[in-house]
């Protein structure tokens, strides 16, 4: 386990009351019933002026969710930097866990097996593991992918159309997400023609 030292200086809750969700704190790192005496990088789900009573809730950037209660001493509490604090130990990352949903034209096991392979090969056979497979067909054919405002008026055009995405197949909107208070519109894909009068 990798720690850092940082100077910090614990918050009090009218302190983070102040904060957005843009502002760097720290909060305890333990995750999924492991204890870990010590910090990590976080920030809160909602601007501080938020919450009402009860506990602060932060999100780390290891993807743990922590609620706090700022006044209780038997807490870890949320810290944030300041070079006229004293020292916390914060957890280090690792490295980066990405989530992939690759989509092999005409793809079948053997295919699939040999890009594992090739991945763990370019990156280590210890890096490259298999979390969860899925193996889903897609169908050919594509689809045009919109957003639109969520409680849009009745009766209005669709001038306020966001043109998210084209050419996608329908598999891939699973892993998309809309803006906040957009939606998506799915149709089916329209190749756009060009009648522009040519001389």
């Amino acid at each position: 386990m990798k720690t850092e030292k940082v100077t910090a200086r614990r918050l009090t809750a009218e302190d983070i009351a102040e904060l957005g969700l843009q502002d760097g704190i720290f909060v305890s790192a333990g995750m999924e019933g492991l204890p870990l005496d010590c910090y990590a990088p976080a920030f809160l789900t909602q601007p501080g002026k938020n919450f009402e009573g009860g506990a602060f809730i932060a999100r780390t950037v290891f993807g743990e969710e922590v609620h706090v209660l700022p006044g209780n001493a038997e807490e870890h509490g949320i810290w944030v930097a300041d070079a006229e604090g004293e020292e916390i130990e914060v957890l280090q990352a690792a490295g980066v866990l990405l989530n992939l949903a690759l989509f092999v034209p005409e793809g079948n096991m053997e295919s699939l097996d040999s890009l594992y392979s090739a991945a763990r090969d370019a990156f280590g056979a210890g890096v490259v593991q298999r979390w969860s497979e899925e193996v889903v067909a897609v169908p050919d054919v594509k689809i045009d992918l919109y957003e639109e405002p969520a409680r849009a008026r009745k009766n209005t055009n669709a001038q306020n159309r966001d043109r998210r995405a084209l050419d996608i197949y329908p598999t891939r909107v699973r892993f998309l997400e809309p803006s906040e208070g957009w939606k998506f519109v799915v149709e089916p894909h329209k190749e756009i023609v060009d009648e522009t009068p040519t001389i």
